[in-house]
């Protein structure tokens, strides 16, 4: 015999021995008569023996085939087995991931992270569980999560040309991947316009500012500003929506951050608050972990799909100049002095890398939001100012 019978062989060896008739045995197995008949054929042939004696009756087992019957059952059981113990294994190699979560899925591209990881040829199992940056961070640390994702203030040296290479943080423990930098805006009521246009931070300092949670984003990254210049701010309401942070401070009570993406729609309609020009935060999104466990698979693996999302590629030493910083779509990045040279008169403008389906979006809402046009509301500008062709 040149090679190991198919198991199908076997089974059909097995079921028409049983049952006495191919045609009941094909039956049994789901397959034709005439497929039954190959295997067996084919069985005969490789063995090089006569396993059934054939009548008009139906089939029986020559004293051949008698002997290797038992064998044939072990031999199936053993593929069944072998095919058992197969599928255990690769459920066993199916990865579990807990992910913390942060702000809105949309700005996190949060959907697409999950499909890949769901849609890959290591099946990941995602758990999500949404909060705020330090506590993400605080679980991962617990070994809570495995990974999730985290605001910081972009380092310094990352300010003009962001490489987005992977960097740590808390004196290496935690290892961070960033995706997108971006800015936070300071906002304030509309009528307070004269207390923080071409204010810096330390002034802005003296203004009551919102509340948010103490393990947040907005809290850390404006406590860490604040707390060298003296006492921080007072604080008055609180809120974690940051929609709501917008209302609260067009209610005329206090300043607060906003994502640049998040004021850019508000700012396309009327309202009632003003962006501080002097100042800005910006901040890195990152996808973070444990760097002792960067490297294990289930991690390595959210790494390189979350990387893919937001179509980073790995940086490669000496492949060249750093990338140029990227910036969220909509961001509004600069602040101009109105050049009529009346105080208070400050135009923003969008980043030119809206893509056309967002700017669509936008102009079937408003005519105001144009992508490089320097533009501000109407209703913001001084009468000296209004109806220039900016």
């Amino acid at each position: 015999m040149i090679e190991l019978p198919r198991t199908q062989a076997l089974r059909c060896f097995i079921t028409v021995a049983r049952e006495g008739t191919v045609s009941r045995a094909a039956a049994m197995l789901k397959l034709t008569q005439p497929a039954v008949s190959l295997q067996l054929k084919a069985l005969e042939e490789s063995t090089g023996l006569q396993l059934f004696n054939r009548t008009p009756a139906g089939f029986t087992l020559t004293e051949a085939g008698a002997a290797l019957l038992p064998l044939a059952h072990r031999a199936v059981a053993a593929a069944s087995d072998f095919k058992a113990m197969a599928d255990s294994l690769n459920e066993a190699q199916r990865g579990t991931l807990r992910v913390g979560t942060i702000l809105d899925p949309e700005f996190t591209r949060l959907g697409p992270f999950v499909r890949s990881l769901a849609m890959s040829s290591q099946r990941t199992e995602v758990f999500l569980r949404h909060g705020v940056s330090d506590d993400v961070l605080a679980q991962i640390g617990r070994g809570e999560l495995d990974v999730g994702y985290y605001v910081d203030a972009t380092p310094q040296d990352q300010l003009a040309h962001h490489s987005f290479t992977e960097r740590t943080i808390a004196d290496g423990r935690y290892q961070l991947a960033p995706l997108l930098c971006y800015d936070y805006r300071v906002i304030a009521p509309i009528a307070w316009r004269d207390r923080v246009m071409g204010k810096g931070w330390a002034e802005l300092a003296e203004l009551p500012w919102l509340a948010t949670p103490p393990h947040s984003g907005h809290r850390r990254l404006l406590d860490d500003i604040f707390r060298p210049l003296g006492a921080l701010p007072k604080r008055i309401g609180y809120t974690d929506q940051e929609e709501a942070m917008i209302d609260f401070v067009e209610s005329g009570l206090c300043l607060s951050l906003a994502r640049d993406n998040v004021l850019a729609p508000r700012m396309a309609r009327p309202h009632q608050f003003v962006v501080a020009d002097k100042v800005k935060l910006t901040c890195d999104l990152s996808f973070a972990s444990l760097a002792a466990r960067r490297q294990e698979p289930v991690i390595a693996h959210a790494f390189a799909s979350v990387r893919a999302v937001w179509n980073i590629k790995p940086a490669i030493a000496g492949a060249g100049p750093t990338r140029t910083r990227k910036v969220a779509k909509n961001v509004l990045n600069r602040a101009r002095t109105c050049q009529a040279g009346t105080a208070g008169c400050c135009l923003w403008k969008t980043a030119p890398v809206e893509d056309d389906a967002r700017r669509r979006r936008r102009d079937s809402a408003t005519s105001q939001l144009r992508t490089n046009q320097w533009w501000l509301a109407p209703s913001e500008l001084p009468a000296s100012c209004r109806n220039k062709p900016y």
